[in-house]
């Protein structure tokens, strides 16, 4: 066995099995939402190991686990929270390196080739660490695999983690799959209430995109649900379309939207450090710019609107 691939979200499950076939024969441990759809992992062709659990103590034994039957030559899997603290204490008790937010990995024969940005990515590094390695990679770095006939499904009992939950609260989620969208509104603090967001909800609606915002507009002013939450501590996106209006450029928002294939910047101050990172710039008030955009794209897209 020369890679295992531990998919938490359905959505990463080929572009995790992509990297890894450059490895050789992966093996697959899903858990959370893609244990639920475990028949579609499997659809990849490899075997998969279910855990039925969102738990990161859960997915540091089934991966400690495996680790030792399989021995593999690396371990990829998603940049996100629960995999980066379950990996976090496998790479520990392992004593085996950890990289994160991965934006391209490679095997450079005695040794793992990757990249990573660093400065809210500014800059890109590439640099080498031994075997055996686990590498967590960004979303939409890579095609996602070929489907190749359906592989071996077998449930992972985790034993007893000894910690008792005693009780789940929902975090007011949208439900919205930003990562997953091909074009994205970006709302920032340049939106003076809750109900001006209507505005890049309209045009949303027509350019058929979903909308997501800072961390003032998500966390703090809470008019938008915290996994709407763009940046370097909420979702990493890379859309086909990222459209920012009233979003200054912050480091730790644009680290979210790197990946973006083109950005458009809607700010009426002219000095806005997002005008640096943006394809297009717009120096308008939003208040102005909004309506005749949308009135605009109105006429030329009848049957979205």
């Amino acid at each position: 066995m020369k890679a295992l691939v531990v998919s938490q979200r359905l959505s990463d499950a080929g572009e995790l099995v992509a990297v890894a076939r450059r490895f050789g024969e992966p093996a697959i441990l899903a858990f959370q939402e893609s244990a639920l759809k475990v028949e579609e992992v499997a659809a990849y062709g490899h075997r998969v190991y279910r855990v039925r659990s969102d738990r990161p103590e859960a997915l540091y034994r089934a991966a400690a686990s495996l680790y030792e039957s399989l021995n593999p030559k690396v371990i990829v899997g998603p940049s996100v929270k629960n995999v980066k603290d379950a990996m976090a204490l496998l790479a520990g008790s392992l004593d085996i390196p950890l990289i994160t937010e991965v934006v391209e990995l490679s095997d450079g024969g005695s040794v793992l080739t990757y990249k990573r940005g660093f400065m809210s990515e500014r800059v890109t590094m590439t640099a080498e660490v031994p075997y055996p390695a686990i590498a967590l990679l960004n979303p939409k770095i890579v095609k996602p695999a070929e489907k190749a006939g359906r592989g071996e499904v077998v449930d992972f009992d985790v034993g007893d983690l000894k910690v008792n939950v005693v009780g789940v609260r929902a975090k007011e989620l949208s439900g919205v799959k930003l990562e997953e969208a091909e074009v994205v509104v970006g709302v920032g603090r340049g939106f003076k209430s809750r109900e001006d967001l209507n505005l890049a909800f309209e045009l949303a609606k027509i350019l058929g995109a979903q909308v997501g915002g800072t961390r003032p507009i998500a966390t703090d002013f809470k008019w938008l649900p915290e996994d709407a939450w763009i940046g370097i501590s909420g979702k990493r996106i890379a859309p086909k379309l990222y459209i920012a209006v009233g979003v200054s450029g912050a480091p730790q928002h644009m680290s979210g939207v790197s990946g973006s294939k083109v950005i458009v910047a809607v700010n009426k101050d002219k000095s806005a450090p997002i005008f640096i990172q943006a394809d297009y710039g717009v120096v308008a008030d939003l208040y102005k710019f909004l309506p005749i955009l949308t009135s605009k794209l109105r006429e030329k897209l009848p049957r979205r609107a």
